[in-house]
């Protein structure tokens, strides 16, 4: 027998069988036509940057190292509830674009070897012989790093789901590697595990670190600005890691009464239409973008005058500071504060402006009553030895 039921028509008005009735009643149309599930997560709507009452030289300090990532980030110490995490925060509206790789090892074109030869992977390699890009054009970043993070977090290690479900051994990158060229943002820096802040150390300083598991081993670029908070009530942070920090900012809650009514109505007015808020400031919020990638581009350019220079190193000297981090931070800072301005000479109104930061936490107190004991010491040494030498000749006599 044939089945004489009537075919129906589909919206195209071609004769529709059941089973595509069926597909386009529970397959993937009728998904496409569902409306998304809620699934609780929270939309990420920073508080305006410059909507920020006060704290100029905190968003000074930031601003810096958006410009200028060779400043060497920056330290924020205060109480709670002075607008520290807010203020990093906000930065993500004021990111530039700059060359990533796209390649999951972090290949670029310009990685070569000790002999000059292309130094990529065989995946790029093949790609940039056929002519093709191997990096696109990506926002910077803020990454920021958790206080419950593990060590196989921050620097990477096996795969576990791979290798229970596929029986494969794979290296994954860990929050370092996808720091690379971003920000990352350790919120209670000070909190952090001993091995965790020297493996940030490491990564920190040679700009690439090597995860080893068994036989297998991957070196990743880790070329971030760090940006760290604490409240120093909650502990101290440890030299090595102060130090690393180009810049250091104490931030306060703010006197003045006027400006902390203004917080309090700005805040109100964030938490209750965060869209709205955000559109107001959203002009002053492109055209500040804007302007940090022309400093950017100037900053090629921007060199520091003979005064500057003759200046700051006097000051670091007068200071009694040790550490050769202390004329690098101030000298770069000094360079982006210029080419935030518009100008391509940094002078010594612009070392007048970021010494405090560059210079504050490196002062040691310790150090120089070490350096002078030791000091005593020598001097008692040579003392003896002049003794002794006077002895050996009148004994001779």
């Amino acid at each position: 027998m044939h089945n004489t039921a009537p075919q129906r028509e589909s919206e195209t008005g071609t004769p529709s069988s059941r089973l595509l009735e069926m597909l386009n009643s529970a397959g993937a149309k009728r998904v496409l036509r569902e409306p998304a599930p809620d699934l609780g997560l929270a939309e990420h709507i920073p508080f305006p940057f410059f909507a920020i009452v006060g704290q100029v030289e905190m968003r000074t300090a930031l601003l810096l190292s958006v410009i200028n990532p060779a400043v060497g980030g920056v330290l924020l110490i205060g109480p709670r509830g002075t607008g520290k995490t807010t203020c990093v925060r906000s930065l993500t509206d004021l990111l530039p674009y700059v060359e990533t790789s796209t390649c999951p090892e972090g290949c670029l074109p310009t990685d070569v070897d000790a002999n000059g030869n292309l130094d990529v992977c065989p995946d790029c390699r093949a790609r940039l012989e056929r002519g093709e890009s191997i990096t696109a054009l990506d926002a910077v970043k803020l990454v920021e790093l958790p206080l419950n993070a593990r060590l196989e977090d921050v620097v990477g290690g096996v795969n576990e789901r791979i290798a229970i479900q596929q029986g494969r051994i794979r290296l994954e990158r860990g929050i370092l590697a996808r720091a690379d060229q971003n920000l990352l943002y350790i919120d209670e820096v000070n909190l952090l595990d001993d091995v965790i802040v020297d493996a940030i150390l490491d990564a920190a300083a040679q700009g690439s670190y090597t995860v080893r598991r068994g036989a297998m081993a991957g070196t990743y670029r880790s070329r971030f600005v760090l940006i760290g908070s604490m409240n120093p009530e909650e502990g101290r942070l440890r030299p090595q890691i102060m130090d690393r920090f180009g810049l250091r900012v104490p931030v306060q809650g703010l006197v003045d009464r006027g400006l902390r009514y203004e917080v309090y109505r700005r805040v109100r007015r964030y938490q209750n239409n965060r869209r709205r808020f955000v559109a107001e400031w959203a002009e002053v919020t492109a055209a500040a973008r804007e302007e940090i990638a022309l400093a950017r581009a100037l900053l090629a350019e921007t060199e520091l005058s003979t005064e500057a220079v003759e200046i700051g190193l006097a000051l670091v000297e007068q200071l009694g500071i040790d550490s050769h981090r202390a004329e690098y931070a101030m000298f770069e800072a000094a360079r982006a504060h210029a080419a935030a301005d518009g100008r391509d000479l940094a002078d010594v109104d612009d070392i007048r402006a970021v010494a405090p930061m560059a210079l504050r936490h490196r002062r040691s107190q310790f150090m120089v009553d070490f350096f002078a004991q030791q000091m005593e010491e020598d001097n008692a040494i040579r003392d003896l030895i002049d003794d002794l030498a006077g002895d050996a000749r009148r004994s001779r006599k």
